[in-house]
């Protein structure tokens, strides 16, 4: 550890003296680049993460200046590797680098796949607002470019995120619009009946009964094969459940649909809001009487 240590600083203190010294325009930076990116994996070797993203930074910065540009943001995602292991901002920060000059260059495929991995940092930190805006750049740039499963899954996990935030409106959107692209692409279609169970969850959290109905409604006449589904039926009962206000029978229709389809925790979390409504409601109607 300590020889890789100290073989990345005579590697750095080498690149810096190329830089500060005279040359051919151009291969000073150049043969400093060769040096700091020996420097980078040194440090890398001896897990010092934070030296290694800045020798990477050193290192784009070369790149620029001797008008290397793709080189240059690659730099900038191996700096922000390294600064992802010590500081997910700085690594973020790092990214954002990247996509300006892929952007600039007409790699936008490269330029979305690192808003995405932007959007993933913030979604490990918990940080879901700052994941839901980088997840939505993800997919704006991946539907572009026509990668539309890629885009789709950037859009899923918006909305993932803005029910969880109880922004139902926004996330319903996207569920809805999925479905419906879905239904023309034979790969797809099979996951329509999942978007519209996830949208449908949505209104229920609304606690709104007319509006479950109402979508109910729209999703079988957007697909005729929804209305046998298994899917279907467990937000039609759901709906049963509310307007009757029946927390008994809410509770079992889960039951029965979690043994045969497991609940995933998003699920889970969506009908415990259901849920909880329901009791608040019934507790406001015993206090008024």
């Amino acid at each position: 550890m300590g020889d890789h240590l100290v073989r990345a600083e005579e590697f750095e203190k080498k690149a810096e003296k190329k830089l500060n010294g005279w040359g051919i325009f151009g291969s000073k930076y150049e043969d400093a680049a060769d040096l700091l990116e020996k420097a980078a994996n040194s440090y890398k070797l001896a897990k010092s993460w934070d030296l290694a993203g800045k020798a990477y930074l050193k290192l784009a910065d070369c790149h620029l200046k001797s008008d290397s540009k793709h080189d240059a943001a690659n730099a900038y995602a191996e700096a922000a590797k390294c600064y992802k292991k010590v500081d997910t901002n700085e690594a973020a920060s790092c990214l954002e680098r990247a996509v300006s000059i892929f952007c600039e260059i007409g790699r936008l495929n490269m330029a979305a796949r690192y808003y995405k991995e932007i959007a993933e940092y913030y979604e490990a930190d918990q940080k879901l607002d700052q994941a839901i805006d980088y997840y939505e750049k993800a997919a704006e740039f991946f539907q572009n470019e026509e990668v539309t499963t890629s885009a789709n899954q950037c859009n899923l996990k918006v909305a993932q995120f803005a029910s969880q935030l109880e922004q139902y409106e926004k996330a319903i959107k996207i569920y809805e619009d999925i479905a419906r692209h879905s239904l023309g692409n034979n790969l797809l279609k099979y996951g329509v009946k999942g978007h519209l169970l996830m949208a449908g969850m949505c209104h229920l959290c609304k606690a709104d009964v007319v509006s479950i109905t109402n979508a109910l409604e729209k999703y079988q006449d957007l697909d005729p094969t929804f209305t046998g589904t298994r899917e279907c039926k467990f937000l039609s009962d759901l709906a049963a459940a509310i307007d009757e206000e029946d927390i008994a029978k809410f509770t079992d229709v889960v039951k029965e649909f979690d043994s045969m389809t497991p609940l995933d925790s998003w699920k889970t979390t969506m009908l415990l809001r259901v849920k909880e409504k329901l009791k608040a409601k019934e507790l406001e109607e015993d206090d008024l009487t």
